[in-house]
């Protein structure tokens, strides 16, 4: 099988690793809208801006012709769209233009539209109904607890690929479940979804709080109490409850808002340490999705009727409208509640 992955970013070069590691030589094609980019990729052996210190499996390919590199795969193969969910919407809807023949089709980003709260499934439906001219793609969503750095290293890991189609999800493992890395299936796209866009708006709470140096049970609390507020949301909004307690819900938060790799936790420390967001965002050099998203998970827990408190006052400090310990304070202050 064939596969290519759009988006040079950290973590499509490191799933792009992965399957070249393990697929034959010329089996895997990384494709990036910057030629200079991926020359110096091909000089260096690395992705040096991205991922430095990786080094590149010798057979993996390069393209800068985004037409080629769709047109090489036949509807057996895979297309994985590694570009941060700001890019999403742009780059299927170039994909499904340029499409012969179904394809099978996954994602990498987490998070919401942040106009719209759409989650990453629903922007690819909207733009199917606009480009795919009646061709029937197979899509999904490979999501979990995953630092691109480590799986481009080759360490262990474990993902979720969720669709509604059963080829897929198989076609997917078949492309990564090797050496180190275990994929697991699951149709429930929904909480795959929304617990990979949740999980980055809790590690930057639980950044602040250890910014704060709250201590061990107040993380333990806002991590306990964020995955009730994640398991609430995803059941009203038509997904799974229980997927939230897999890989893709508790997995990945216990990762994001612990783990000293977490671009999203870094942001909470900082916050906490009363530098200003773009100031944050700006040394960062990458993108932290849980401040790109928060809002729009507070306006769908809005416009579902769910209550979710920390979510709400984080998307007051990333607004600029709260200082950390106020909304650490205002939260301590709410009535109590039975444990549900």
């Amino acid at each position: 099988m064939k596969v290519t992955l759009l988006g040079a970013g950290a973590w499509g070069t490191a799933m792009a690793a992965q399957a070249a590691r393990h697929l034959q030589g010329g089996d895997v094609c990384l494709w990036s809208r910057s030629k200079q980019q991926l020359a110096d990729i091909r000089k260096n052996g690395q992705n040096c801006t991205y991922l430095p210190g990786i080094p590149l499996p010798e057979g993996l390919q390069f393209e800068e012709d985004l037409s080629a590199a769709i047109k090489r795969l036949s509807s057996d193969d895979l297309l994985v769209v590694a570009t941060p969910m700001s890019g999403l919407s742009e780059t299927i809807a170039q994909v499904l233009k340029i499409a012969q023949h179904p394809l099978n089709i996954i994602w990498l980003c987490k998070g919401l539209e942040p106009n719209t709260a759409l989650l990453p499934h629903q922007v690819v439906e909207r733009e199917n109904a606009l480009h795919a001219h009646g061709i029937a793609h197979a899509y999904g969503a490979l999501s979990g607890p995953s630092f691109a750095r480590e799986v481009g290293a080759g360490m262990p890991c474990a993902l979720t690929v969720a669709s509604n189609s059963a080829k897929l999800c198989e076609v997917v493992q078949a492309a990564f479940h090797h050496g180190n890395m275990r994929i697991y299936s699951s149709d429930d796209l929904v909480g795959v979804e929304l617990g990979g866009a949740i999980k980055n708006v809790l590690a930057i709470a639980a950044g602040i709080g250890d910014g704060l140096d709250l201590g061990l049970n107040a993380r333990a609390a806002v991590l306990t109490r964020g995955l009730a507020e994640m398991m609430r949301l995803v059941k009203a909004a038509g997904g799974k409850s229980e997927t939230c307690m897999g890989l893709t819900g508790v997995g990945d938060l216990i990762l994001t808002a612990t783990g000293d790799l977490s671009r999203n936790r870094r942001v909470g420390l900082e916050l906490a340490a009363g530098k200003s967001l773009p100031e944050i965002l700006a040394s960062l050099g990458h993108v932290a999705e849980g401040v790109l998203c928060a809002a729009a998970v507070r306006d769908l827990a809005v416009r579902l009727g769910v209550e979710m408190p920390i979510i709400a006052m984080m998307g007051e400090v990333l607004a600029g409208k709260m200082k950390p310990h106020d909304a650490v304070r205002k939260l301590m202050g709410r009535d109590p509640k039975i444990e549900s």
